[in-house]
């Protein structure tokens, strides 16, 4: 399926997307997209339905074909203080605050957002997956985020963050058991061992 080149034509829309917000550990990760309505590509699709590597390949396409792109993160900590819900919509605001032409409407994945500075906004659910703005978003911050998961998994080898990039595998679960939690895990989750997650 094609995906769609806007919401509504003639306007300029950024697509916006979030990565991380399910992790037990490290950062939310937003990236915020504008692309030339004629813009294309046969790969560009959902990032989750991508390969690593056909994800690396788009991220260079979009980074070096966008009329505008920016990353926002929110830190752990920042997780910890406002909660998980409230730090993606702060990293969805720096993304879209990076951005170096102002978007005239915001295609949102999902089905929650805080308005951003007056700026009109559509959410749209599974929106990664139908239009090409928010696709290009996904990408970017997936791959941002991947890349910054296997910087601290040198520093913490034993969460397998290098493969499960800080989601709740078994492997990291079993992790938390045997080590506890480090810096970079989101305290305010709930991810302490108990006997039901260990059976």
């Amino acid at each position: 399926m094609k995906l769609a080149a806007f919401y509504t034509e003639g306007r300029l829309e950024a697509g916006v997307d979030e990565a991380g917000r399910g992790c037990y550990a490290g950062p939310v990760v937003a990236a915020a997209v504008i692309l030339d309505p004629s813009f294309s590509h046969p790969l560009l699709n959902d990032s989750k339905k991508l390969s690593a590597e056909n994800r690396t390949k788009l991220r260079d396409v979009i980074e070096g074909s966008a009329l505008a792109y920016a990353i926002g993160k929110a830190t752990v900590e920042e997780i910890d203080s406002i909660n998980i819900l409230q730090a993606t919509y702060l990293a969805m605001h720096r993304a879209i605050e990076g951005l170096k032409q102002k978007p005239e409407f915001l295609l949102i994945d999902g089905n929650r957002f805080k308005v951003y500075k007056g700026v009109d906004h559509a959410c749209l659910v599974k929106g990664d997956g139908r239009f090409a703005s928010i696709a290009a978003a996904s990408i970017l911050a997936k791959t941002e985020r991947d890349a910054y998961m296997q910087q601290l998994a040198d520093e913490f080898p034993q969460y397998d963050w290098k493969n499960n990039k800080g989601y709740g595998t078994l492997k990291h679960r079993k992790a938390i058991e045997q080590y506890g939690l480090c810096k970079y895990h989101r305290k305010s989750f709930s991810i302490l061992p108990n006997p039901t997650l260990f059976p």
